[in-house]
């Protein structure tokens, strides 16, 4: 029986997988563990959780693999400054000592940590240590862990070492490089320049600038492609990089960029005015056709009917929602850990099909990803001591208690905080840690933004449908397990509104059946619940449709502003104290927000406001 370790760090989202005869046992981020959100650095406790349930020590595992060639990217940081001096000279000396102390020499570092880890001396011997590419991680990631044994592969995301968009070629355990696009021409560093340019944190926030997207007009398209990047039709670009101080600065863009669209950067927590929200409409559109463009020359390039995403950019579901509906490939598949921390799993994945030669076969049904539950879970009598102790008043449910009791609650209005069985692996909130709330309510998405989740007001709220109910809410005939498609929704339950505003005045119009899922341009980022995958989730849902004729609810990632989504039963409590949650499910125990000691509620509200 063979193990591998997959780890990604030092960059951002660090994480670590392990395989045990190249099926997944698990995979974890380290900020669900240490709380710090987009935790970059050495994943020691997630390291732990993945030993710890495939049941071995670090002496047992056949290799370790990193993400990322070092070298390679410490190259690429030389060559850039040198061709930018003296601009720069001040960044170049902030990052020297942390490559010359640290990320030059990795090997001894990661070396260090697990020995570390696992308490062993120097002189004990360590398990074989290998180094991938980025972008081969994220391709390995996507292709391998799909359910296709043929596709292209396409990864677009900010930067790997050189690399920042990439087509491959996957056949059984083979993995093909035919494409690239290097540094500093990136889409989505592009796209990063917007978000930082409306007020967003970059790294974090572009999903916001995708959210953001639906209030404007997307009337800067042709400034964009006239000024910032210049377009092939086989999706191949260049920057003007007059405009962008990324590559050797500490801000994505110049004054140029703001000149060009006549203001300056918006600070964060502004409400955007409609130039902002305009901008954000031009640049995912842009995006969307610049990713159909690379989509058809890798069709070209492969002669696949399939394809696989991965990489920073397939987390905009807007485009991968286009992508599928104009696309040249007749099925699509995204890695739900699109980012860096899915780069630990493309890392062990690529180790056991390519470095120890195994076989690979598929059934083109049925990905490797288990739903992507590979986190941690928690008995029920875990859950119980953690109450008994913490004094926290609760029922305990059975099974066939337990459904129709939440149903009943989310039915009535009330939002409650869904822990159960293992955690996800991804940024989306997938059914075991998730806050809940009935789609059909025309408050819903209020209540939630601004007293549960403590965020901007015009974030759109994503729903979790039966699978067997997708078409008759969505215009989607593709399963998405993963929260990764937009689709419109069913144009019966679409309501008229009044003309006229414009912007975020179009804040409060009812614009469908479903309110509290439905984005102003009538769409949503949909999830399919499947019996097979998630079953509880998948009852939940069954017994909220026989009580209310409708089998979709709100799924939104169960965190509070700031902290990344609850790993443990004692996260989940917190949160729940911390917020205006109604009910808290932790596995069949029960509690209602008016049973808990004031005492409790007060103390996590005030470490809430303190961490904000």
């Amino acid at each position: 029986m063979r193990y591998i370790l997959g780890i990604s760090c030092y960059y951002h989202d660090s994480a670590a997988c392990v395989l045990r005869d190249g099926v997944i046992v698990a995979a974890a981020q380290q900020e669900r563990f240490s709380r710090l959100k987009h935790d970059a650095g050495f994943p020691a406790d997630a390291i732990r959780y993945c030993l710890r349930e495939a049941g071995i020590d670090l002496s047992e595992l056949s290799a370790v693999v990193f993400y990322d060639k070092p070298l390679l990217k410490f190259e690429r940081l030389l060559e850039t400054y040198l061709a930018h001096a003296p601009r720069g000279f001040r960044s170049f000396l902030m990052a020297m000592p942390v490559w010359l102390k640290e990320k030059l020499y990795l090997k001894t570092v990661l070396r260090r940590e697990l020995r570390a880890l696992a308490g062993l001396d120097r002189k004990t011997p360590l398990p074989k240590l290998l180094f991938s590419q980025h972008h081969q991680a994220h391709a390995a990631s996507a292709f391998y862990a799909s359910p296709y044994q043929e596709a292209a592969v396409i990864c677009l995301d900010g930067v790997g070492e050189w690399a920042t968009s990439t087509i491959w070629h996957g056949q059984g355990n083979q993995l093909r490089p035919l494409a690239e696009l290097h540094f500093p021409h990136s889409l989505g560093l592009l796209y990063s320049a917007f978000t930082y340019y409306c007020g967003f944190k970059v790294n974090s926030g572009e999903y916001k600038l995708m959210g953001l997207a639906p209030y404007g007009e997307p009337k800067y398209v042709e400034l964009i492609y006239r000024e910032l990047i210049s377009v092939r039709e086989d999706g191949s670009f260049a920057l003007n990089m007059r405009y962008f101080a990324y590559p050797v600065g500490s801000r994505m863009i110049n004054q140029r960029f703001a000149a060009l669209f006549g203001a300056p950067p918006l600070t964060a927590d502004a409400e955007p005015g409609q130039l902002y929200l305009d901008l954000a409409a031009s640049i995912q559109q842009v995006t969307e056709e610049i990713v159909l463009k690379i989509a058809r020359h890798a069709q070209q390039l492969t002669g696949a009917s399939k394809l696989c995403l991965a990489g920073g950019v397939a987390l905009n579901c807007v485009a991968n929602g286009r992508l599928l509906r104009e696309g040249p490939f007749q099925e699509l598949w995204i890695q739900p850990a699109a980012g860096d921390a899915g780069g630990a799993l493309g890392a062990a994945l690529l180790a056991w099909y390519q470095y120890f030669q195994q076989p690979r076969h598929s059934d083109e049904q049925q990905d490797q990803m288990q739903g992507s539950y590979l986190g941690p879970a928690y008995s029920d009598s875990e859950i119980q001591a953690l109450l008994q102790a913490e004094q926290a008043p609760y029922q305990y449910l059975s099974e066939p208690q337990l459904y129709p009791e939440v149903a009943r609650l989310l039915a009535a209005g009330k939002v409650v905080g869904w822990f159960q069985g293992r955690m996800e692996f991804g940024p989306r909130a997938l059914g075991n840690r998730s806050i809940l709330g009935d789609a059909r309510s025309p408050v819903m998405q209020s209540i939630l933004n601004l007293k549960i989740k403590q965020r901007e007001s015009f974030r759109p709220f994503a729903p979790a449908v039966l699978v067997e109910d997708l078409q008759q809410y969505f215009q989607l005939n593709h399963p998405s397990p993963y929260m990764l498609l937009v689709a419109k929704l069913a144009a019966e339950l679409q309501l008229e509104v009044a003309p006229g505003l414009s912007g975020l005045a179009r804040l409060a119009q009812q614009r469908s059946s479903l309110p509290a899922i439905t984005h102003i341009d009538y769409s949503a980022r949909v999830q399919t619940v499947s019996a097979d995958t998630n079953p509880r989730f998948y009852q939940l849902l069954q017994h909220f449709k026989a009580q209310t004729g409708t089998s979709v609810l709100i799924n939104t990632s169960f965190n509070v502003r700031g902290e990344p989504p609850v790993c443990s039963p004692a996260d989940a409590l917190q949160g729940f104290y911390a917020t205006d949650m109604d009910v808290l499910v932790l596995g069949n125990c029960l509690l209602h927000k008016a049973d808990q000691p004031a005492v409790k509620l007060q103390a996590a509200r005030q470490r809430v406001f303190a961490a904000d």
